[in-house]
């Protein structure tokens, strides 16, 4: 079983297989599986960030007095430590 790799070096390869694949070099078949590689590479870059965008919505989200959902808006610059 192949181990799980994190984003970062899902990107990693993409960015390796889109240079290659931007030479021209290849044959038909290893472009193909080149191409291959990296839409599997981009379906797991996209799952990831999906994950990611979930817990943040999930973690920005209040509920009001009736129970409904409602999302907080604030000032979310890491850099700038005092609040607005």
């Amino acid at each position: 079983m192949a181990a799980v790799k994190s984003f970062e070096q899902n990107m990693e390869r993409l960015e390796e297989i889109v240079s290659k694949m931007e030479t021209g070099d290849l044959t038909l078949d290893d472009a193909l599986n080149y191409y291959e590689e990296g839409i599997k590479l981009s379906r797991a870059c996209y799952s990831k960030l999906s994950d990611a965008e979930k817990k943040i919505e999930k973690l920005l989200k209040k509920r009001t007095a009736d129970g409904s959902a409602e999302f907080e808006t604030r000032n979310m610059d890491l850099f700038n430590e005092s609040e607005s």
